[in-house]
């Protein structure tokens, strides 16, 4: 076994670890971090199959920005676990079900293959890069649609911390609807009060005795 093939097995095993406790770990940021364990060892098995612009994105996009975003998200939103394991058990027949229909599909796939479609690669020229042809059709063909997609992950992120800034107590959110309904006599009430006059103090006893 050369050391390619070690290190694809060692991947694939956190890889298969970090995954199984990404479901089975009782506290939502242990499972993002290991998430985050299990995407890193995607993106190194990508690099082993020489796919270094997959590697390098998964990277790049999913781990350096999406996830530390779901990260502070699940942190601000502090989760209540126990709420959400009320309802397990009556959803799991139906969990498993799924389970057991997608676990038949992967084995059928990884056993039988694709009939119809042919598995050798087009052979390519030594010094071609895969990363420099994509980036040439990402930023040409392609500029728009990442754009739109770029939009969209900002659009998520701000909305994500309003959601969470919003119900918080030491949140110092105001309504623009409270604020246009507000009328100026709401605001200041003038209450009448009666005049208080009041006696001028009286000259101390020294003094009184100095005159005398």
């Amino acid at each position: 076994m050369d050391f390619t093939t070690g290190f694809f097995y060692l991947f694939a095993a956190v890889l298969l670890f970090a995954a199984f406790r990404v479901v089975t770990s009782r506290n939502a940021v242990h499972a993002v971090l290991y998430l985050m364990l299990a995407f890193s060892q995607a993106a190194a098995l990508w690099l082993l199959l020489k796919a270094e612009f997959l590697g390098i994105t998964l990277v790049l996009v999913y781990l350096g920005a999406v996830m530390v975003l779901f990260l502070f998200v699940v942190m601000m939103l502090d989760i209540n676990i126990d709420a959400l394991r009320r309802g397990f058990w009556s959803h799991f027949p139906l969990a498993a079900i799924i389970g057991v229909v997608v676990a038949g599909e992967l084995i059928a796939v990884l056993w039988i293959g694709f009939p119809g479609i042919a598995t050798s690669a087009p052979a390519v020229a030594a010094d071609v890069s895969n990363t420099r042809e994509l980036g040439k059709l990402l930023y040409t063909e392609y500029l728009y649609p990442i754009q739109v997609a770029g939009f969209i992950l900002l659009v998520a992120m701000i909305a994500a911390i309003a959601l969470t800034l919003r119900q918080r107590k030491d949140s110092k959110a105001i309504n623009p609807g409270d604020q246009v309904l507000v009328r100026a006599r709401d605001r200041l009430v003038v209450v009448p009060m009666a005049a208080v006059t009041q006696a001028p103090p009286a000259a101390p006893a020294a003094a009184e005795e100095g005159k005398a």
